[in-house]
């Protein structure tokens, strides 16, 4: 463990309750000073620990009394441009909780809840991600579409680009888990400042859903067919699309990259653009057992097939990562792979996790490199 300057000042001028007021008072939490960042909670308790989702490191890591006081701190070395979630894990006997970081107003939600963010030396949240003032909104409007290869209606949202024009072509981006890239990713936003800036073009985006992706998205035969046969060809029909590879792009996080990988291997050359995130690639080297458990049994089965005889199933593809995570090395053993094909393939990697906000950070170099605009054109 480093030492805090901050923390080594408080300790030195024999703390009580007032100082310890006036420390939380001058610094914000988490305290990051260079590659250091301090963690602070105060209270009553046996037990204070981090929780945090970094993978490499010890999930749990304790945080230490300052003598004399209620205050609980643990400094921690955090590279430039990190960005980490977290919680803490709060002991009092026999119970404990998790909670979000009380002093640390940054959160980032999910499914799942909300976790505390550390923003580290040199991290921002992107401006692109912000509403603009400047940049007209496109609309978002729900839809159902009955399937007959799924057996039953699916529900999901269709962003129209702002300026639609019915004389115009334009790019379709289907999104697996659109509804959560919409609230969690604010991806609306993210179509609209692109767009307004002339990264991307103006395109038509379907925001899809599964009620049991877990199952359709392990290389699930159906849910290729449906997304194939069924949905792009009944957009094509009643929307001005481009219809042709270099116009379609699918896209997705963890299992949701894993869908999409697997409809283009399916129906190579149908998808021009593939934008992977995350994505959930298990494999094995020897025999088909794999450690992340039975839900991925078909994951493996689909890598190490596809592993064994790869194949070039798009024109671009383009693969995001955060070095935080545990699919890192999965990742990046792709790339290799899909380059060979003949593939024009780019990797980028992230101090982040396995999180919503990662993916988010990802989606402007990802959009514009794989349907770059009128500006970005002009620099390729």
């Amino acid at each position: 463990m480093t030492g805090s300057l901050a923390i080594e000042r408080l300790r030195d001028a024999h703390p009580d309750g007032g100082k310890v007021d006036a420390f939380l008072a001058e610094h914000k939490i988490p305290l990051v000073e260079g590659h250091r960042a301090t963690f602070v909670w105060r209270g009553e308790a046996d037990r204070v620990c981090l929780r945090h989702w970094i993978f490499g490191l010890e999930s749990a890591q304790e945080l230490h009394r300052l003598e004399g006081t209620d205050l609980f701190y643990l400094v921690v070395e955090i590279p430039p441009r990190s960005r980490v979630e977290y919680k803490l894990e709060i002991w009092r006997g026999d119970h404990r909780e998790w909670i979000e970081d009380p002093r640390n107003p940054h959160r980032a939600r999910d499914p799942f809840g909300a976790n505390s963010v550390l923003a580290a030396e040199g991290y921002e949240v992107p401006e692109w991600t912000r509403e603009d003032p400047l940049a007209r909104a496109g609309r978002v409007e729900p839809f159902t579409f009955n399937s007959r290869t799924l057996g039953g209606p699916r529900s999901g949202h269709i962003y129209m680009p702002a300026r639609w024009r019915k004389t115009r072509r334009y790019p379709l981006l289907v999104v697996h888990d659109g509804g959560d890239y919409l609230k969690y990713a604010g991806m609306r936003v993210v179509l609209d400042n692109l767009i307004h800036r002339l990264e991307i073009p103006s395109l038509i985006a379907v925001f899809v859903d599964s009620p049991d992706r877990l199952n359709e998205y392990a290389n699930h035969e159906s849910h290729a067919r449906f997304l194939c046969e069924e949905l792009v060809p009944d957009l094509e029909r009643r929307l001005p699309l481009m219809a042709e590879p270099r116009g379609r792009c699918l896209m997705g996080a963890s299992f949701g990259a894993v869908a999409s990988l697997s409809a283009a291997v399916r129906y190579p050359n149908f998808w021009g653009r593939l934008l992977l995130q995350s994505g959930s690639f298990a494999f094995t080297d020897i025999g088909h057992r794999n450690h992340r458990g039975p839900v991925f049994d078909r994951v493996v089965e689909f890598m190490n097939a596809y592993r064994e005889d790869p194949s070039a199933v798009s024109e671009r593809v383009f693969v995001s990562c955060g070095v935080y995570e545990s699919l890192i090395y999965e990742n990046r053993s792709l790339i290799p792979l899909l380059d060979a094909t003949g593939m024009q393939v780019r990797l980028v990697e992230a101090r982040d996790g396995h999180n919503w906000e990662n993916w988010r950070d990802r989606l402007r170099e990802g959009l514009s490199w794989l349907l770059p605009g009128p500006l970005m054109m002009i620099y390729e």
